[in-house]
């Protein structure tokens, strides 16, 4: 038996369902399979994204605040679709199913997107005047294929990146020391190859879609996640494979059922006559927070299956630790909402800020800077804020406070306070911009005022997102339930969807209340004729707000602790989903 422990990895199995053999199956030639999926993801999404706005008023001819809010939506659409992957991961298919269906669904997407920007018949003729008045804008059927190829790759981004961090740690054993400590650096590698897939494909890939052809580029997307996929099945016999126990989003819904039939029954004057079938040790503390949902914990003669098994009905009756991790992912909220507000400023800056780029100097000497590939200042600013905090900041903390660096809190509200400084610098920047304008003329292609005014409110926005994305992730992952480890990454992706979904709402709302019959306004069809500046001050005040709202929340929280007075099991650097006890 000893001999079997040795060799054999725990709660995992290889391809035919025997236990993994640690000596042929998992480790970084297998995670570095999977780490190939999510850097052709990154190439895909955010060189389509980050240039897409220019498409869509250069090449479609649509509307600017109508691009911006396309993009928003397209973005959107991309992490609310984790939910589904995550969810059909934990239930039903696997991780590795999951990430192979969908890399192909993204795969296919991207290379109808490519064909569709080839042939002529599927985008309207160039405009044969400078006056955008004497363009065509797109047709129905024309943006129906646009909407199709784009939603595909919306769908195959959600689905595989619910699963990709998940199946890449399943591939290390974390309850072997020197596996264990691996796996901190996979995660490590993991961020560091999202961010290079980024960098190069707002520099590399926006260039060949504006001096070789969009085709181009998006072809190579297609055709890089195809080749992707085939690496990733190639290490199909030398994966580790980890099985779920179902979704956590049923345990939660059990919960609230059994809470609502109970509605009417009296609270024992005791809390230990509750029901409770946890060992003692992976027991939660009572708490009388939303105590209405104790109530799913009363004890009733109906409660249990007819069949004489003494085991409850899950949906009359839960244990009080599955009631307050059903708590803990609702005190998880009120911080959850504070930080959309944070990716609605984001969207702008692969929107408008793009946008912005396109009416500006871009040249250094005889190379012409590709408006998408301001983003590069962004992703700079992440990589560069990342290795400050993780060299400087943290050793200096540790000396003098004691603790590895700032709490997941902390970073949360250095992050919110970065872009409403952000989003300020954005207006002033704009301002100048428009009184260029003014003067040169709204109808001049290119205004004699520099790209790199921009950079400050690129810089800012992505040293914001460094801060936030980490504290986000560390924030709900540790402080969500054992068991809800994927759910709670979930959670965390929806903040991104919605602040995309939040910037499309504002963008509609803003464009009615400010705009005129001639389609001017703060969000007029051309920038230099609107005041952008405006929207921006929007921003920049609704962050401000919603930064106070944050520090009411954060004052507010208060985590749980296991009933044996020990810490939860903190596990940042594993989202998969634990069996529950």
């Amino acid at each position: 038996m000893e001999e079997k422990i040795g060799w054999s990895v725990t709660d995992a199995v290889d391809y035919k369902g025997f236990p993994a053999d640690r000596s042929k199956t998992g480790g970084w030639v297998r995670a570095a399979q999977i780490l190939v999926i999510e850097i052709c993801e990154r190439l895909s999404t955010m060189g389509i994204a980050v240039n897409l706005v220019t498409y869509l008023v250069g090449t479609m001819h649509l509307p600017s605040a109508t691009s911006a809010n396309i993009v928003t939506d397209f973005m959107g659409t991309s992490f609310l679709m984790c939910l589904l992957g995550g969810f059909l991961a934990d239930s039903f298919l696997g991780r590795y199913k999951t990430i192979t269906i969908f890399a192909v669904v993204q795969s296919v997407g991207t290379g109808i997107l490519a064909i569709s920007t080839r042939l002529p018949d599927l985008h309207p003729p160039p405009c044969k005047k400078i006056a955008s008045e004497t363009c065509v804008q797109a047709s129905g059927f024309q943006m129906s294929i646009f909407y199709m190829s784009l939603y595909l790759i919306a769908l195959g981004t959600g689905g595989l990146k619910s699963s990709v961090s998940g199946f890449g740690t399943d591939q290390f054993d974390d309850k072997d020391e020197k596996e264990k400590a691996q796996m901190a650096y996979f995660f490590n590698r993991f961020v560091f190859f999202i961010s290079m897939g980024t960098l190069t494909a707002v520099t590399v890939l926006v260039y060949i879609q504006d001096e070789v052809g969009r085709s181009w580029a998006y072809g190579i997307c297609s055709v890089s996640m195809f080749i992707a996929v085939l690496i990733f099945l190639s290490g199909t016999k030398r994966y580790r494979y980890k099985k779920g126990s179902g979704s956590p989003m049923v345990q939660i819904f059990q919960v609230i059922v059994a809470s609502i039939k109970k509605r009417k029954l009296n609270m024992p004057s005791n809390i230990s006559l509750l029901y409770e079938d946890c060992p003692l040790a992976s027991r939660i503390y009572h708490t009388d927070q939303f105590s209405f949902l104790d109530k799913a914990a009363i004890t009733a003669e109906e409660d249990f299956e007819r069949n004489g098994s003494s085991s409850p009905n899950p949906w009359r009756l839960c244990s009080i630790t599955k009631i307050e991790e059903v708590k803990m992912v609702i005190r998880l909220l009120p911080i959850w909402a504070t930080t959309i507000i944070f990716w609605t400023t984001y969207a702008q800056m692969i929107t408008f800020s793009i946008e912005q780029a396109t009416t500006m100097q871009r040249s250094i000497g005889h190379f012409q800077i590709p408006a998408g590939s301001l983003s590069a200042f962004f992703v700079g600013a992440i990589m560069i804020t990342i290795a400050v905090y993780d060299r400087l900041i943290m050793p200096f903390w540790k000396k003098w406070k004691g603790k590895h660096g700032f709490s997941s809190l902390q970073r949360i509200s250095i992050g919110l306070i970065m872009s409403t400084i952000g989003m300020a610098a954005a207006a002033l920047s704009e301002r100048k911009r428009l009184s260029v304008a003014k003067t040169a003329g709204a109808t001049t292609p290119t205004l004699p005022i520099s790209v790199f005014f921009l950079i400050p409110q690129f810089f800012l926005i992505g040293s914001g997102e460094a801060f936030i994305y980490t504290g986000q992730l560390d924030f709900f992952i540790t402080q969500s339930p054992k068991g809800m480890k994927t759910m709670s990454t979930g959670l965390f992706l929806t903040t991104l969807a919605l602040g995309f979904f939040v910037s499309s709402f504002l963008v509609s709302i803003v464009k009615k209340v400010t705009g005129s019959d001639n389609g001017q306004g703060w969000l007029a069809d051309n920038i230099n004729e609107g005041r952008l500046d405006c929207f921006y001050w929007l921003l920049a005040v609704l962050s401000f707000i919603n930064f106070g709202f944050f520090l009411l929340c954060a004052m507010w929280y208060r985590p749980n602790k296991p009933e044996n007075a020990l810490e939860m099991e903190s596990v940042v650097n594993s989202s998969s989903f634990e069996e529950k006890c």
